[in-house]
């Protein structure tokens, strides 16, 4: 994705045409200072959290069940962020609400997280 940014934290630049500004509450979780991973206890990169409405977190740890970067093991995964999203959305309890995420460990500057 490409932000209002020319280069991102990914280390991907954008071309001009692409960037665009996302809304406020993007440009928060993109801010390098990891005020909200903190907020979150993040640990880990990626770490998928789903909030509902009210502010709850109905879902905290992994984007799926297949700790790999193998996009052929991505096809038979389980994504528990689009079950989450799913069950919430026909106004049921999220079933795995926390799993462990896998990847890197956050670095947060300036931090003792």
């Amino acid at each position: 994705m490409c932000t209002g940014r020319s280069q991102e934290a990914s280390g991907t630049i954008c071309p001009k045409k692409l960037r665009k500004p996302l809304p406020k509450p993007f440009t928060d979780l993109l801010r390098r200072t990891g005020e909200i991973g903190q907020l979150y206890d993040a640990k880990t990169s990626p770490q998928m959290v789903v909030i509902n409405p009210q502010g709850i977190v109905i879902y905290d740890g992994a984007i799926d069940d297949k700790p790999t970067a193998d996009l052929n093991d991505i096809v038979g995964a389980t994504n528990y962020v689009n079950l989450a999203l799913e069950q919430a959305m026909a106004g049921k309890q999220v079933q795995t609400p926390a799993t462990r995420p896998y990847g890197c460990s956050v670095k947060y500057p300036d931090s003792t997280h």
